[in-house]
């Protein structure tokens, strides 16, 4: 088995109202209005052509052997102010 790295970085415009929270872990999550909560990590998604439509799968077991391969997660958010 090899190691694979995987670099995910994301830039949104997201709504003045939303702000970070503080999961009981220490585990920072979006608050949104209503007391909603967002957190964005990895999602896989399979397709049987690299140039069609990906989805995510419905064989829990499918997803449950990708998801057990991931050793970590590292999930930050910031906001920048111009």
């Amino acid at each position: 088995m090899k190691k694979l790295n995987v670099t995910i970085s994301l830039e949104m415009s997201v709504p003045d109202d939303w702000t970070l929270a503080e999961t009981s872990e220490g585990t920072q999550v979006l608050a949104l209005p209503q007391g909603q909560f967002l957190d964005l990590s990895v999602e896989p998604l399979f397709t049987d052509d690299p140039e069609g439509i990906w989805a995510s799968t419905d064989d829990e077991g499918e997803l449950h052997t990708v998801l057990d391969m991931v050793e970590s997660e590292e999930v930050r958010y910031t906001f920048v102010t111009h």
